[in-house]
């Protein structure tokens, strides 16, 4: 299956992605993922205030067929969260690249974007799956 993996986003290896505009940092979950998880039932998200670090779960994700922990691409300050996926957790089946985002966070330090995937290493990752 042919997913869609924007080139400009970053990648974690748990398969969330990041989209940065300057040091404001949008969060999602892959396509790849989402296909993985099925149909997506609820979702649960941090507070906007709240301090998130790399690599630490900041959310769950579940679905008809598991729960799976939701990992911060960067450290920061969350100041937005989608709440329209709280009411509506089904919306991240339909388009979990854009009316899908979970958080957008207020990112620390740029230099923790070098601990994270570009499109290609992704596609990589997500080959022999």
């Amino acid at each position: 299956m042919a997913y869609h993996i924007p080139e400009d986003y970053y990648y974690t290896k748990e398969h969330e992605w990041a989209q940065v505009d300057e040091n404001i940092v949008t969060v999602g979950i892959t396509e790849f993922a989402q296909t993985q998880l099925g149909e997506v039932v609820y979702v649960d998200l941090p507070e906007e205030g709240q301090k998130v670090t790399q690599g630490t779960s900041f959310g769950v994700v579940e679905s008809v067929k598991a729960v799976s922990d939701l990992y911060c691409p960067v450290s920061g300050t969350v100041i937005e969260v989608n709440t329209t996926l709280m009411d509506d957790p089904a919306s991240l089946n339909d388009d979990p690249i854009n009316q899908g985002w979970l958080v957008r966070i207020e990112m620390d330090s740029e230099k923790e974007l070098a601990n994270l995937m570009r499109a290609p290493e992704y596609k990589k990752l997500i080959a022999d799956k």
